[in-house]
């Protein structure tokens, strides 16, 4: 099953710049700024799915799990890379956001990462997590596509 696939017919993407800093000793972006570049790709994503005024961000959302695979290296340059992401499980006080790390259009057809990260919503006034309100759910089920296409998935 190819990458494109699981994906939903049309993903959300963000094209996120490359930083002079994530490069490491050997001219590749640094492994973990991968994390960094999805983070990037996600703080966009919400404030266009949830709205301006709204997002899960002001509400309390936590990162619960992050699982990455790398498929190339991905030198520094001055084009961005685009994230393609998606909602890849909901549940009752959280959700999966699935992504492909790829070159920006026109720029080459590369997939450097497959990812996944589980978010778990909550409320920090009361410090504890919280359940989804139906009209995130909405929101999320309008994004909702399979699980990340990794090659090898340990269970």
């Amino acid at each position: 099953m190819s990458a494109a696939d699981t994906r939903p017919p049309t993903p959300y993407a963000v094209d996120v710049p490359l930083r002079w800093s994530d490069m490491d000793a050997y001219a590749h972006i640094n492994n973990v700024q991968f994390l960094r570049l999805l983070e990037d790709a996600r703080v966009v994503g919400f404030r266009d799915w949830f709205g301006q005024d709204r997002s899960l961000l002001d509400e309390g959302v936590l990162v619960s799990r992050h699982e990455i695979e790398y498929r190339r290296p991905l030198g520094f340059r001055h084009a961005p890379v685009r994230v393609a992401m998606w909602v890849s499980r909901i549940g009752g006080a959280g959700f999966d956001v699935a992504y492909i790390v790829t070159d920006p259009a026109g720029y080459g057809e590369e997939v450097y990462a497959v990812a996944e990260t589980e978010l778990a919503l909550y409320d920090f006034t009361r410090a504890a997590p919280r359940r989804m309100h139906p009209d995130e759910r909405a929101v999320l089920a309008e994004l909702a596509g399979e699980a990340a296409p990794f090659r090898r998935r340990r269970r």
